[in-house]
Order: structure tokens, then sequence, then C-alpha cells
């Protein structure tokens, strides 16, 4: 197949027209689309229209139980930790809400050195991270691209005492497709790019300047992925920018067309919210800002819509609309966070980031955090190792399967980082709560976890199955 844009059906009028007509929904009508999510089979859009309208709180407590069900119901307690790693903050596109966009003359520029990039990557493994989201600019160091397959490289290559990165996420400019074929044989887990905002009149409007100005140039970037052989992709909404019912809508379009092209959706939704941007008056007045509320109902909207569908809350969010979050529908979080290129090693200087951050604890303070509300912090990442990707996990996940195999692996990582990493005081949490885990499981996966907890307990590391 040819390296072209790809047809994306983004349908502005027919999402104007479903908002229309359910924006009346009554509490019947409400009540029977929770009742059909319950049946894990996912949502259209006028379902989720319907439910976007719920203001009443009665309504709004059984939308957030309905989402809280599902969730547990395919994710459980598990909850994926991984750090961004940001290497570059060079950008030739003018994003008028970003701060590293390139008229942005207050912001310090750098692409770090591999050898910069090893020693971020050992202070993350010596924090006990396993799991990373390549993060770089939308502009490249003299070499191009390679410089991001050569730091990926040069972060698979670290290792430090007991720990090593297990699986680089990769956030990087569209490519073509020769260049995912490259980013493929790199070994990423999902690559991951945000649209930013699906309303082409905003679009235009934020980005005035470079590449990233072709609307249909970064919409048809996951086909090319796809194409190219990245059974993982992540697509995600910078809501703020414009409405958030309209940007839910042309998502599910999104989705709904890399379903019929490939088989299968998108392995990840993110759901960043504008946050205050250095050099940046947008992201300090969001154009379209979203209440706590209904940012919350944003969550619990697609976790029944795609109830399959892994959701990350980034720590743009505060501790407190993170706990929230989680039981609403999130599992993945990001931990212990910098944004910007050397944060890391240099853990006082915010002058290089890309946003203003919510939750600024360490990781072990997160975790702790998280165990101590009963859900079990995972580093997993056997299925990536495993080949189970794109459609056979999706093969797995829906009948529930998954279960045998994620739920172990979550207790076997977290063991591990219990051991080797934590403090006193989270062991002492995590590992109440690892007994309290394995007591609760189903008689097989309990086998399997109590088999690799022992084996991790006993010295061995990187236990999955």
């Amino acid at each position: 197949m040819p390296d072209s844009h790809a047809t994306v059906p983004i349908d502005d009028v027919a999402i104007a027209a479903t908002l229309e007509r359910c924006r009346h929904a009554d509490a019947p009508r409400v009540r029977d689309v929770l009742a059909k999510a319950r049946e894990l089979q996912g949502l259209g859009g006028e379902d989720m229209a319907a439910l976007m309208t719920v203001s009443d709180p009665e309504l709004l407590g059984e939308l957030f139980a309905a989402a809280r069900d599902v969730k547990n119901t395919i994710y459980g307690r598990r909850l994926v930790l991984f750090a961004p790693l940001y290497v570059s903050n060079l950008c030739g596109n003018e994003c008028t809400y970003c701060a590293f966009r390139a008229r942005n003359t207050a912001l310090t520029r750098r692409a770090l050195t591999q050898e910069e990039i090893a020693h971020e990557t050992r202070i993350l493994v010596r924090q006990g991270h396993k799991r990373v989201l390549l993060v770089a600019g939308e502009s490249y160091p003299h070499e191009g691209f390679s410089y991001v397959l050569k730091a990926i490289d040069t972060v698979y290559g670290v290792t430090e005492d007991h720990g090593e990165i297990r699986r680089i996420n990769a956030n990087v400019a569209p490519l073509t497709l020769d260049e995912f074929r490259q980013l493929k044989a790199a070994k990423i887990g999902t690559y991951q790019l945000f649209q930013e905002t699906y309303h082409r009149p905003t679009y235009a409007a934020v980005h005035v300047a470079g590449k990233k100005r072709d609307f249909d140039w970064r919409l048809t970037a996951m086909d090319r992925a796809m194409q190219a052989g990245i059974d993982d992709v992540g697509i995600g909404v910078l809501f703020g920018l414009f409405d958030w019912r309209f940007e839910l809508l042309a998502l599910m379009q999104h989705i709904r067309h890399l379903e019929s092209r490939f088989g299968v959706g998108p392995h990840t939704i993110s759901v960043p919210r504008m946050e205050p941007a250095s050099g940046s008056d947008v992201a300090s007045q969001p154009p379209h800002p979203v209440s706590d509320v209904d940012f919350r109902k944003i969550v619990a909207i697609l976790r029944l819509a795609v109830p399959y569908t892994g959701i990350i809350m980034s720590t743009r969010e505060s501790a407190h609309i993170r706990r929230e979050t989680f039981a609403l529908g999130v599992s993945q979080i990001s931990a212990g966070s910098r944004t910007n290129p050397g944060g890391y090693a240099d853990d006082e200087h915010f002058e290089a980031a890309q946003f203003s951050l919510g939750d600024h604890r360490p990781l072990d303070e997160v975790i702790r955090d998280v165990a101590g509300l009963g859900y079990i912090p995972s580093f997993c990442t056997g299925c990536y190792r495993l080949g189970r990707t794109g459609q056979d996990f999706m093969d797995l996940a829906k009948p529930g399967d998954i279960k045998a195999h994620c739920d172990p692996n979550a207790l076997s990582t977290f063991v591990e980082y219990l051991i080797d990493y934590a403090s006193e005081e989270t062991r002492k949490v995590g590992d109440a709560l690892v007994e309290e885990a394995l007591a609760s499981m189903e008689p097989g996966p309990r086998r399997a976890a109590t088999t690799m907890v022992a084996k991790v307990r006993g010295g061995k590391r990187d236990v999955f199955c």
C-alpha cells in the first residue's frame, strides 16, 4: 500500500446533529444506556451523547457507579505505572498552547546527548520504573529521526543494579510509513500521538506554523503506524481547546475507523486537560475549559464506550483528581514525572517544561497512596514481549481471559518494586496488599501469582506469564 494520506472520516455535521438530538435525554433513556454499557459491548455516539447531558446528582452517581463496575470487571485492581522521558524540546511548530512552540524565546532549548539520556534512564531505574514513554519535540537534532532510534537503543541498553527499562512507548511526531517500520524494528511498545483537537477550525487556529498545521497528516498517522506493523497505538485529545462533547464523538469516529480498517482500535486513550505552559496565554485561559465534574464524566463515558481500551491519566492533574478517576476508568498513570529534557537529573529547574504538573509526588509516595487505596501498582511488560498486542490482546481481553496473565504479572512486578526500591513505609503497606490480593484471587490465577511471587522473593527478577 502506498505511503499516503488515508481517509479518516471525522463528520462534524453528523456530530452536531447527534448532540442536538440527544441534548434532552431523560432519566429512563440514561438508565437504558447504563444498562447497555454494563453488558461490556461498548456504546455508540447517540448513547455517549445521552450520557453527556447528565447533571442530576442521582443520575451522575449512577453513571459513575456503572463506570466503576465496568472498570473493576475488566481491569480489576491493577493500575499500571510509567514515567515520561523527555529527550528533546526542539520544535519547529507554532502551537499556541505549548511551551515548546518555536517562537517561545523564554524556553531553554535542549536535546539530550545519548550519555545524558542514559543518565536520565539510570535515575528512573533507580526509582523502580520499568516502563517509560519516550517524548521528543517535533524537531530533531542534525541526525534527524535516527536520533530517536538511537535514544531508544540507549534506554534499552541501561542496566542498574536490579533494574532496567523493559518497555519503551514512544510519543513522537507523525512519521512516514518507512520511519514507522524503523520504529517498529526498534521494539517499542505503543506508539502514542494526540490529535489535540478533532475540530478543524480550532486546529487551524491554534497550529499557526510548522508541519503540525497539516491536520490530515497528523490524523492519519495511526493508519501508517498500524500499516507498518505497530499493533498498539495510543490516541488522545487535549481537552480545553474545543467542546469536550464534540471531541469525544470525533474520537469515537477515529476509533471506529481504525477498527474497520485494521480490525482493532487504539490500545490506549489519553485524557490530558490543558494546564498552564510557559509563554502561552491560551494554556492559562483555555477556550473551552473543562470543569472537574465534566472531566470525571469524560473518563466515565470513555470507560463505558470502549470498555477494553486503556485510559491514561498523567501528572497534569492533581493527586485528588487522579484518585477520583482511578475508580471511574483510568488504568494507567504516570508517576514522579518531569516534562523537561534532563528533568530527572536537574530536579529543581523547570524552565524547559512542556506544561505545569499537578502531581509532584515522587514514585514511592504515589505507589504508597495507590496501594493504600487498594489498587495494585503494576510495572508489567509481559504482553508486549509475549506478543499479546493488537488483536491478540483484545481476543484475550474481551472474554476476560487476560486477567489470568495480568493479575499475576501485576503482583510479581509490585513485589519486585517493594523488595528492591520501596521505602519501609511503602513496603509495609504493599506487603499487606499483596497478601490480601493473593487471598482474594480465583484459584488458577492465585496459583500462578503465588509461584511467581515466591520466585521474586527468592531473588529472581523479571518473572511474567
